[in-house]
């Protein structure tokens, strides 16, 4: 799967943008679906990275627009508008993406689990597909990975989006990047 580079200036955030958000947080949907329309494919990209599956991706991005339309009041304006959309979106997949770890993790067998490190160094030596070795990085360096070096946002966006301090993402980007490098040597 080849992921497409987003260029994140496509997002709302200039004065005619302020007017759709008040409309909408207003109850009009015609401002709502153009909110909708302008951001759609950058939050469709954020759920597919994380979840890397294109059916639950389209699933969740409609789970995070509902989110939004019933959350919309709540949007003050501290933030930039597509700032706080993309952290509802990255939450919502996380939520998701964990609560699939936990269905999974009730049905696996355990020595499977022993024989699983092995099968990914496998697939990870034999085959140099980012994508994959992306997937295969934990959770929060893969989301560190994703927003900053796909997706070109800075640590300071990255640190509100996630809740975290500047440093803990330049130190899981760090990890991320030493853990792909590692991955794609083997």
């Amino acid at each position: 799967m080849v992921y497409p580079i987003t260029n994140r200036d496509h997002s709302l955030d200039n004065d005619g943008d302020a007017l759709l958000i008040e409309q909408a947080k207003e109850g009009d949907t015609n401002a709502f679906e153009k909110l909708y329309r302008i951001n759609v494919s950058r939050v469709y990209a954020i759920c597919l990275r994380i979840s890397s599956d294109k059916t639950r991706a389209e699933e969740l991005t409609q789970d995070v627009f509902v989110k939004v339309w019933e959350k919309l009041n709540s949007f003050r304006e501290e933030s930039r508008f597509s700032t706080w959309l993309y952290k509802i979106a990255v939450n919502t997949s996380l939520i998701e993406l964990r609560s699939r770890k936990r269905r999974f993790a009730r049905f696996i067998n355990f020595s499977d689990l022993l024989n699983f490190d092995k099968k990914v160094s496998i697939s990870m030596g034999t085959s140099i597909d980012l994508d994959k070795a992306v997937s295969y990085l934990p959770e929060k360096a893969r989301l560190v990975f994703i927003l900053h070096d796909i997706e070109g946002y800075k640590h300071d966006e990255i640190s509100e989006i996630l809740s975290v301090t500047s440093g803990t993402t330049k130190a899981q980007l760090h990890r991320a990047r030493r853990l792909l490098r590692e991955a794609m040597e083997k």
